[in-house]
């Protein structure tokens, strides 16, 4: 059974930035698609950035520039580095394991997420 953990969340005010991980406990991670979503409450979950095992990665448009998502193969760890932050990045955020190889931000396209870590970003 697939465990996705997020770590790293936390209150910071806007402008500074968080770091968040995720370990998997799967061993087909480093074959599969990874992203990071983020809900905030009364909102859809929405995808933030997904990264394919190649390293090719793609972002939502609202988090380009100050959003990197990476990940650790041999460590079965998915990174996101956010900086600049703003008040409206203030969400639950989520990593998700991907069907396949290949994945767009849209939750269909994963098959397990993790329970969360909330982020909260103050003016």
């Amino acid at each position: 059974q697939v465990q996705l953990v997020e770590s790293g969340g936390g209150s910071v005010q806007s402008g500074g930035s968080l770091t968040l991980s995720c370990a998997g406990s799967t061993h087909t991670y480093s074959r599969n698609c990874m992203g990071w979503f983020r809900q905030a409450p009364g909102k859809q979950r929405e995808g933030v950035a997904a990264i394919h095992p190649n390293g090719e990665t793609k972002y939502a448009d609202s988090v380009r520039g100050r959003f990197t998502i990476s990940r650790d193969n041999a460590k079965n760890t998915l990174y996101l580095q956010m900086n600049s932050l703003k008040s409206e990045d203030a969400a639950m955020y989520y990593c998700g394991l991907g069907r396949s190889y290949y994945c767009l931000n849209e939750p269909y396209d994963y098959s397990a997420f993790g329970q969360g870590t909330q982020v909260n970003v103050s003016s």
